[in-house]
């Protein structure tokens, strides 16, 4: 299934919600089914930058393609970051550099978040894309398949 297509599926799960009190539940929903994160990664060198709550995130390629794994000690910032992997695991590191992320807006996600959720969002954003460009990079070099 292309980006495209998972983004389109998840603006149709969120459609069915007319409140936004609705569509939190359903992140916090989406949180409790984010596999857990291993031990080993809850760590300072996981950890995002820039967001308010907690949010570890790590990534590993394998056969060229990118996985990621994540956790934070915020429901809400655990669902989105579950929403952010769903589009963007099992990706070639061109296809997470190139994914336009529209579904964030067409939600209503950036609207209805605290600036600093907002920040955060963006922050996790940008370090699972860092994650593809180093392993772009690594691919390009031929050190990594």
């Amino acid at each position: 299934m292309t980006t495209d297509l998972v983004q389109e599926q998840i603006i149709d799960d969120f459609s069915v919600f007319d409140e936004w009190l609705d569509k939190y539940n359903y992140l916090i929903e989406l949180s409790r089914e984010l596999p857990a994160i291993d031990e080993k990664h809850r760590t300072e060198q996981y950890l995002i930058k820039g967001c308010q709550s907690r949010v570890w995130v790590d990534a590993e390629l394998r056969e060229g393609r990118v996985y990621f794994s994540a956790d934070s000690d915020a429901i809400i910032t655990k669902g989105i970051i579950a929403l952010l992997i769903k589009v963007l695991n099992g990706r070639t590191p061109q296809e997470i550099i190139d994914t336009d992320l529209y579904f964030i807006d067409r939600i209503g996600l950036s609207e209805n978040l605290s600036p600093t959720r907002s920040n955060g969002l963006l922050a996790m954003i940008r370090q699972m894309r860092m994650y593809a460009v180093a392993f772009a990079a690594k691919q390009q070099e031929g050190g990594l398949q």
